[in-house]
């Protein structure tokens, strides 16, 4: 790998860390394509999710941007391809039309990138690391959003996904009112939208200490959950009829007292409704995240699923964009909606309690479930 190659040179810890933490990152995306065919990593399998081969291409074209080009001065290495991995120039609805890199150029070009790469953090440094930590992450999402494609396509490896029955007893957990401190503080790395940390006033609620399992989402579908107009948001129930919508299929085929997967916000907002209950808002899902085990002890499950919220994206008072405003800024709105906590194909380095993921109420393909809130 591209870190051995320096390995010759007096590397400072840091520069040897950021290198292993990127080696690390780029063995993880090898290893999950590494069985696919070359007409498996070429194909659109679904509308609303790349081909495989243009996620490895972009994953260069990234990593060459912030750190070969912006971190060491580097012209691009191939500037010919910006355009056709920026994620806003080339959306994903016209990704499988383009004339992009096959898998063995794709591979080539992460391999030139990331010698580029660890030449440049060998000579300058990795300055305060804000951007290496940046890229390392970046690679690490963009795992997450590969299997989901290779969920749609029935391409996961085998063992995946990794959803198994809490190791809790199903309760609530009863959060008082009063502010607490929301978002990440000034030291460390933390995404733009996580910042600035602020006091937030929230009121007495419960939330359940399980997210909903299969089983009791099944109990939802088959008595009718998808059929009954006063559970669903006029939106939610415009969307459903017109797609004809009921539960996904992973439901019936996960262990039943695993976490729900593949739920959108739409169907996690009836199925609330349809037990009296509601969605928690991302404030008070922080808090709980962050409840005293000493107390009444923290959510259980985090970590399996993506916990949607009942919050639209926005920036906290006070946020500025970091180190560019397509990462967050560009989303925010009435459009998507905030989930938290990470999933099974979440990387433990990119999850964590102030970790904000959002997406749009329609979307099934990301791997979301729900837990459910109720006010006191």
């Amino acid at each position: 790998m591209a870190a051995r190659a320096v390995k010759t040179n007096p590397l400072s810890p840091h520069v040897e860390q950021a290198l292993l933490a990127l080696d690390g990152a780029r063995e993880r995306t090898l290893t999950l394509v590494a069985g696919l065919s070359e007409d498996e990593l070429e194909r659109t399998h679904s509308p609303i999710m790349s081909p495989l081969v243009w996620d490895l291409g972009h994953i260069a074209a990234y990593e060459d941007l912030w750190l070969a080009h912006g971190l060491g001065g580097l012209e691009l290495l191939r500037p010919d391809l910006a355009g056709l991995y920026d994620a806003f120039e080339t959306p994903r609805a016209i990704r499988g039309e383009i004339e992009a890199l096959d898998p063995a150029q794709a591979r080539s070009y992460m391999d030139e990138v990331r010698a580029r790469t660890a030449h440049t953090i060998a000579l300058h440094g990795v300055g305060d690391g804000v951007i290496c930590e940046m890229v390392v992450r970046h690679e690490l999402q963009h795992l997450e959003t590969m299997r989901q494609t290779m969920a749609i396509a029935g391409l996961l490896p085998p063992g995946e996904p990794t959803l198994h029955p809490p190791q809790a007893e199903a309760g609530w957990i009863e959060i008082p009112a009063g502010p607490f401190s929301m978002g990440a503080g000034p030291e460390g790395f933390a995404y733009d939208n996580e910042r600035p940390r602020h006091t937030v006033e929230v009121g007495a609620f419960a939330i359940a200490r399980l997210p909903v399992s299969n089983e009791r989402w099944l109990r939802f579908s088959e008595s009718g959950g998808y059929e009954r107009r006063e559970c669903w948001s006029q939106e939610g129930w415009a969307w459903k009829q017109k797609r004809d919508v009921t539960h996904h299929p992973a439901v019936a085929g996960g262990h039943p007292q695993a976490p729900v997967c593949h739920v959108s916000w739409f169907e996690a907002d009836a199925f609330a409704r349809a037990h009296g209950a509601r969605l928690p808002s991302e404030a008070e899902w922080e808090k709980a995240a962050s409840w005293s085990e000493d107390r009444q002890g923290g959510l259980a499950a985090v970590g399996q699923v993506w916990e949607w919220t009942a919050t639209h994206f926005h920036g906290y008072p006070g946020f500025e964009p970091y180190p560019y405003r397509e990462y967050s800024e560009v989303f925010f709105g009435e459009d998507y909606l905030v989930l938290r906590g990470g999933s099974w194909a979440t990387h433990p380095r990119v999850a964590g309690p102030r970790f904000r993921n959002w997406d749009l109420p329609q979307r099934r393909q990301i791997f979301a479930g729900v837990r459910l809130a109720e006010d006191r």
